[in-house]
């Protein structure tokens, strides 16, 4: 049994990476989008899972991991930008607020007839930023990429004044928790053993 991770994110990688645990990477077949009628949460449990579920099909024998982070301010949820200017109006919407990440993370294992996940939630608050400083992130870093249009490890880390929880679920991938997780698991001797450690 090997550790597979469904995702493209290079920042999901490298914080996989830092557990010294060797896994593959399969960019997973889904479309990313919440439901009207479904909760935030329920909604990024769901993409997680659905991610797990598409490598999942390809790879039985293995642990398949799938993560989808979302951005809530208020009763919005702040997806990828799909422009610069959606990506503006984001950032000044985030100005002096404070909002929730919450990243969704699906376990599942065909064959050993595996399927867990949880749910990580941290709060951030942004200053009061300037139109120049938002301008300035744009023009260095677009992060179209990027749910609510901002990566705290990149130069809009600047932007934040209070991180409340996880900081790895910020950044994508809530890696303690994660941990935690998989040492609970029935799998965990598993992929120790395969991976000789």
């Amino acid at each position: 049994m090997k550790l597979v991770l469904a995702s493209t994110s290079p920042r999901r990688q490298q914080l996989l990476s830092r557990l010294a645990i060797p896994f593959d990477v399969v960019p997973p077949e889904h479309e990313e989008q919440l439901r009207p009628s479904e909760t935030p949460e329920a909604g990024c449990r769901r993409l997680a899972d659905e991610k797990a579920q598409s490598v999942a099909r390809q790879r039985p024998q293995d642990l398949v991991v799938g993560a989808d982070t979302i951005v809530i301010l208020g009763h919005e949820v702040l997806g990828k930008p799909t422009d610069l200017d959606d990506a503006r109006r984001m950032l000044q919407a985030l100005s002096g607020q404070t909002h929730l990440v919450k990243t969704g993370v699906a376990l599942i294992s065909t064959d050993r007839q595996h399927r867990s996940g949880f749910v990580e939630t941290t709060e951030v608050t942004f200053h009061q930023l300037k139109d120049a400083d938002i301008q300035r992130y744009l023009d260095i870093d677009p992060p179209l990429d990027k749910a609510g249009a901002y990566g705290i490890q990149d130069w809009s880390g600047v932007f934040v004044q209070r991180v409340a929880g996880c900081y790895h679920n910020v950044v994508g991938f809530p890696l303690a928790h994660f941990y935690q997780h998989l040492q609970a698991t029935s799998l965990w001797g598993e992929i120790l053993t395969r991976n000789h450690l």
